[in-house]
């Protein structure tokens, strides 16, 4: 949901127009993207009312992977924080990385030459 200087994304030709439907969009950006120096209480009371939103956003999935994927720095997308995105794909890679291993060893336990 951000664009340069927290502004919401300008949808181009080539964009999936799955942000056309985003709760967001009749909302304020405001909401969704950190002031410069914000304390802690209102920035968590912030983000509280973001996530607010998004839970009702009709896309919700869509703009969540989309962050995920891209990966956005900053702000709340699909009802997570940044901080709460880079959890989620720190266990994408870790659930990646043992199903990869797992892959490589076979039920006995020794492992496939290759």
């Amino acid at each position: 949901m951000d664009g340069p200087a927290g502004q919401p994304p300008q949808p181009h030709a080539e964009d999936n127009p799955w942000h056309t439907g985003a709760a967001c969009r009749r909302d304020e950006a405001g909401l969704f993207f950190a002031p410069s120096k914000e304390p802690t209480a209102a920035r968590l009371s912030r983000e509280d009312q973001a996530k607010r939103v998004c839970a009702r956003c009709p896309v919700l999935l869509e703009c969540r992977e989309h962050a995920l994927a891209q990966p956005e720095p900053y702000g709340v997308w699909g009802g997570l924080t940044a901080a709460e995105r880079r959890v989620v794909l720190a266990r994408r890679r870790r659930r990646d990385t043992e199903l990869r291993e797992a892959a490589r060893v076979p039920a006995g336990g020794s492992r496939i030459a290759g």
